[in-house]
């Protein structure tokens, strides 16, 4: 039987990772891609999450990544691929270690609640849905970058998203989806009045 994925252990493996004072995108591609795609769409939607979504760049930077590797995934593709520019791109290592620090707690606290639930959600179906939806979002958070921490709604959504199917946990993604639908909700109404 596989390990079950943990929240703590995704964030400890990347701040772990020999990658210097700067974690680069392809950093988070080669400590993950073997893990499948959910880790890969949670670990840079955590980091829009985090504090370090509020340095400018960040999101944008994120969300570019997120939707080429959500693209791919809706390709079908087995590990994904990012150009030479934007896998060279990256953020403070410091920043994101002393970040994983503070919010230990609250990740192991999530890493309870991960479990295999409404396994029957979690198909090559709606995997493929997530991946479009994730796309639409990622992209998103480019324009809600603007606004502070405005990307972290999409950034939510995308981590529940992920952390449903990385962890097999149908549950995590109905969440994930009630989050697009209460924000988008919220935001139209914003929008009229």
């Amino acid at each position: 039987m596989a390990q079950r994925i943990t929240l703590t252990q995704l964030l400890k493996q990347l701040d772990e990772s020999d990658s210097g004072e700067t974690i680069r995108l392809q950093d988070i591609i080669d400590n993950f891609e073997t893990r499948g795609f959910g880790p890969l769409l949670v670990l840079p939607a955590l980091i829009v999450l985090l504090p370090t979504g509020a340095i400018p760049g960040i999101p944008t930077l994120c969300g570019l990544f997120i939707a080429m590797v959500a693209i791919q995934m809706v390709m079908g593709k087995s590990s994904p691929w990012l150009p030479r520019r934007l896998a060279q791109r990256g953020f403070s290592h410091d920043k994101f270690s002393h970040a994983v620090t503070r919010l230990k707690p609250w990740t192991q606290r999530i890493d309870k609640l991960l479990k295999p639930r409404l396994q029957g959600l979690v198909n090559p179906f709606s995997q493929r849905l997530i991946a479009v939806l994730a796309v639409v979002l990622a992209l998103s958070m480019l324009p809600l970058e603007l606004l502070p921490f405005a990307a972290a709604l999409p950034a939510l959504a995308i981590t529940l998203m992920g952390l449903g199917l990385a962890a097999k946990d149908g549950l995590l993604m109905v969440i994930g989806l009630a989050v697009v639908v209460v924000g988008g909700f919220f935001l139209l109404q914003s929008l009229v009045l």
